[in-house]
């Protein structure tokens, strides 16, 4: 089982950019679908953007691809979020999440079996 350890969340203002790290904890990222979902109050959780490590393939909701880039640093088994032009709409708690969704089913939030614990991104206006 892998534990995920985020950090990198916090406070913004609008227009400004965050990068969020999570690294692997008790086990590798290999084989795995790495990446990010965010929770805003009252909502639904919400895919942001995830990559396969293995391949390198990345993925990415619509809504995010133009502002959002992912990453990974094989040798550290860390993965990144690098959050540009942040809107007050992006401010959500940011799970790092890994797992092997089913095929076609990675852009699902909920079909990752693992789960940091979350960190906090407000975005100012």
């Amino acid at each position: 089982q892998v534990q995920l350890v985020e950090s990198g969340g916090g406070l913004v203002q609008a227009g400004g950019s965050l990068r969020l790290s999570c690294a692997a904890s008790g086990r590798t990222f290999s084989h795995y679908v790495v990446g990010w979902v965010r929770q805003a109050p009252g909502k639904e959780r919400e895919f942001v953007a995830s990559i396969n490590w293995s391949v390198g393939l990345t993925y990415y909701a619509d809504s995010m691809k133009d502002r959002f880039s992912i990453s990974s640093a094989n040798a550290k088994d860390t993965v990144y979020l690098q959050m540009n032009s942040l809107k007050p709409e992006d401010t959500a708690v940011y799970y790092c999440v890994a797992g092997r969704p089913p095929y076609g089913s990675v852009r699902y939030a909920y079909a990752y079996d693992y789960w940091g614990q979350g960190t906090q991104v407000t975005v100012s206006s």
